[in-house]
């Protein structure tokens, strides 16, 4: 394995687990709200409300980490 290679392994598991955990706490507090009906929703998820999902950051990064790969690729192999 490259270095290169190895490093952007190790940043992906890091994304991994702070995916996962942020997951869990988003999880959390969403089982918290529905104990109580008509909850005010918070300031920062109406005015960004797509950046606030994982599921939309699991996306996201994903596509930047699959670009750089291909850029990596790209610029690598030598035709």
């Amino acid at each position: 394995m490259t270095y290169l290679t190895m490093v952007l392994g190790v940043i992906a598991l890091l994304i991994l687990g702070v995916s996962l955990i942020y997951t869990f706490k988003v999880g959390k507090l969403v089982s918290e709200r529905k104990s109580t009906y008509d909850t005010q929703i918070n300031e920062k998820v109406q005015e960004h409300p797509y950046m606030r999902n994982p599921i939309f950051l699991a996306y996201i990064i994903a596509g930047i980490l699959a670009l750089a790969y291909i850029f990596y690729l790209a610029f690598t192999i030598s035709w």
